[in-house]
């Protein structure tokens, strides 16, 4: 590995062990065995370094959907990516809530909320790709808009089990809800489909 990979993988481990606010650039510089100006060479601040290494997490949550979909029926795609997803956040529990408090510099530091906005923009479109497959009748616009949807309930599922994961109910739980007539999400993906 390179200086650069050096970096975000000691950002990573200092996240992990210190959290985001105690993480210091010079724990990152010494775990990455580099100079601080090293930071400031392949970045420009800790804050974009920083970033940068949440970004993985984001990553890794989209590998996680894109196994969640593939050969999924429209009716149940919810319920596979709110599943998959909460593997994921067991998984990187302390790199995502570190990503919670990287949410506090977006209007403090442009170039940090710049790199965000084009990761979200990013991920919302990978999702809309990942619907071609189990919704093949969609609209490239009607997939791009349950993206967007899927990518705000996952914020906001992530958000809710960082909290308290006791109250977040199961892919199947939901799918008990929707058949004993509550949110029928079913439907809505059904409907982004098209009609037959």
């Amino acid at each position: 590995m390179g200086n650069r990979e050096d970096l975000l993988e000691s950002a990573r481990r200092c996240i992990v062990e210190k959290g985001y606010a105690r993480t210091t650039a010079r724990d990152i510089a010494g775990g990455a065995g580099v100079s601080l100006a090293a930071i400031g060479y392949h970045f420009g601040s800790k804050e974009a370094l920083m970033a940068e290494a949440l970004l993985a997490t984001g990553i890794r949550i989209g590998d996680a959907l894109d196994e969640a979909l593939r050969g999924a029926p429209a009716g149940d795609l919810l319920g596979r990516i709110w599943d998959r997803s909460l593997e994921v956040f067991g998984d990187q529990r302390a790199l995502l809530a570190a990503s919670m408090e990287n949410l506090a510099q977006i209007d403090r530091i442009p170039a940090v909320a710049e790199r965000m906005r084009a990761a979200q923009r990013g991920a919302v479109d990978g999702i809309a790709e990942l619907l071609a497959e189990p919704l093949p009748r969609a609209t490239a616009e009607e997939r791009q808009a349950l993206a967007a949807y899927y990518f705000a309930v996952i914020n906001g599922l992530a958000i809710v089990w960082l909290i308290d994961p006791s109250i977040v109910p199961t892919g199947d739980r939901l799918r008990l809800a929707e058949l004993a007539g509550g949110a029928n999400v079913a439907a809505a993906d059904a409907g982004a489909a098209g009609a037959s």
